[in-house]
């Protein structure tokens, strides 16, 4: 067992870094109103703690402190969470998960961009976005040079410090060092300088197990002790298992058909429970030396990998429950070379994806009868999360997949609809539709016949003879070829915030 001063020589590799060494309180004041932070971590993963909680602890005492947010992807409430509720944020992007958050973007108090995780390094690297004033950086250790050895969540990282005039490193001691290596970090320079990524399988190492930061950006290394606030994973329903018995249904078919090997493609998995309903049948299926170049791992994938049905993942995030994060680090030595950590702009680039065929499989909020998917969007105007990578594989995947429930709201809503209320993913970017109630192969059919396809194969029975009767009576209308009668087609949420309910009755 290391005591606290080997810990230190481990993890501060030079006497420039000791003497860089300051409390959260001290490493705070280096923020001032109206700065542009970035952020490391990837869903609630290698995020910042310390230093955030005493940036909004000035906020609570009265402080006049407005701060823009960027970020890799969602983060932790340390994070998220301690800004929003201290009023903090005035502008957050690319993406999010927290309710606070989401309460404030919907009031209009916080302004919010939401973007394709891809563009995000783009946007900032083009000077498309004000630069980032100050980067608030999570690391296992700081090298000789001054480099930093990020923990379990790349995201942006590399471009914030890249781009950033100063950086705020929280070097946490619970992360493993052992995790030294997992990282694989390659940037790309802007066009017309631009060469090809060089990623050609999933377990292709083409970087440096370090972020380029230099002692000259370097303003203060705070030592923290502070687990990831990681997610716990709901167990799986009947509804998910169902959805994913319908995508590996859907897999073997196209192993029938000799469109696909029982290896099928490298994997691209969303995150929350359906997601790990997918990976988790896949881990009792057939296929064998499975592949995974994805965003985020979560417990099932993992579970993949333990198995042997997957060889390698490939991801910018490394998100368990928190159970599964105490098992990750007892087996930490195994997975070290089974899991690859890149920054976003490599983990989700739209070329690499399409190079190496993905299989993505995503969720949608709801889906309309020709294909289009809001993935974002309640009502139309209520910001959920965002569309994260979603966009990033869809548009790029060799097979694209999208899935929900049939149902919302205890059945008084049809997830499938005449028409979504805010696309995010249109009709030519979804190939394959699931639901618990089957699935729609897409493609190759023109929208008449993915209408009746979708409504014969994907809505719940409740909702299937009234779609069927909007669909024929807007195709014996006018035009053929997307046949709608508009006002109805909208006429399907308004419905429910007039009733609470999709369902035509008497009344309405």
């Amino acid at each position: 067992m290391q005591n606290a001063q080997e810990q230190l020589d481990l993890r501060l590799r030079s006497k420039r870094a000791f003497e860089k060494i300051a409390t959260p309180e001290q490493a705070a004041m280096l923020v001032k109103d109206g700065m542009v932070v970035g952020a490391s971590g990837f869903t609630p993963s290698g995020y910042p703690k310390a230093v955030p909680l005493a940036i909004a602890e000035r906020a609570k005492k009265g402080e006049k402190l407005k701060l823009s947010l960027y970020t890799g992807a969602s983060i932790g409430p340390e994070v998220d969470g301690a800004w929003a509720e201290a009023g903090i944020l005035v502008k957050r992007l690319p993406y999010h998960t927290n309710a606070t958050i989401r309460d404030s973007i919907n009031k209009g108090e916080v302004q919010y961009i939401d973007m394709h995780l891809s563009h995000s390094t783009q946007y900032l690297n083009y000077g498309f976005l004000p630069k980032v004033d100050i980067a608030i950086v999570e690391a296992l250790a700081v090298t000789e040079d001054g480099n930093l050895i990020p923990t379990s969540g790349i995201g942006n990282t590399p471009a914030f410090v890249k781009n950033a005039d100063q950086v705020i490193v929280e070097i946490n001691l619970l992360k493993p060092m052992e995790m030294e290596g997992m990282a694989d970090i390659y940037m790309t320079e802007n066009p017309p300088s631009r060469k090809p990524i060089p990623v050609e399988t999933p377990g292709d190492r083409i970087g440096t197990p370090y972020i380029t930061c230099g002692w000259d950006k370097i303003a203060a290394i705070v030592i923290t002790q502070m687990q990831d606030k990681t997610r716990p994973l709901a167990a799986v329903t009947e509804t998910e298992k169902k959805i994913s018995e319908n995508i590996i249904q859907f897999l073997k078919e196209e192993v029938k058909a000799g469109r696909l090997s029982n290896s099928l493609l490298p994997l691209q998995s969303g995150v929350g429970s359906v997601a790990n309903a997918v990976l988790y049948g896949l881990c009792e299926s057939e296929f064998e030396n499975l592949t995974c170049y994805t965003e985020v791992v979560q417990d099932s994938m993992l579970d993949l990998l333990r198995s042997g049905k997957a060889t390698i993942a490939s991801t910018t995030s490394l998100s368990p429950s928190p159970e599964a994060l105490v098992k990750f680090e007892e087996e930490i030595e195994f997975f070290k070379k089974k899991i690859i950590l890149r920054p976003q702009e490599i983990s989700n680039n739209p070329e690499v994806a399409r190079r190496l065929g993905v299989i993505a499989m995503n969720t949608a909020i709801e889906a309309d009868i020709y294909g289009n998917v809001n993935s974002t969007h309640i009502m139309g105007t209520k910001m959920m999360n965002g569309i994260g990578g979603s966009g990033d594989f869809a548009r790029n995947a060799a097979l694209t997949i999208f899935s929900t429930a049939s149902t919302a709201k205890n059945g008084e809503i049809s997830s499938i609809v005449p028409m979504v209320s805010h696309v995010d993913h249109t009709e030519h970017d979804v190939m394959v539709l699931v639901t618990e109630q089957g699935y729609a192969d897409l493609r190759g059919l023109c929208p008449r016949e993915r209408a009746i396809k979708i409504i014969e194969n994907c809505a719940h029975p409740d909702y299937r003879e009234m779609l069927m009767d909007y669909y024929k009576r807007a195709d014996a209308s006018g035009p053929k070829h997307t046949p709608h009668l508009l006002e109805e087609a909208l006429s399907w949420h308004s419905r429910f915030l007039k009733t609470g309910s999709m369902k035509f009755s008497k009344d309405n």
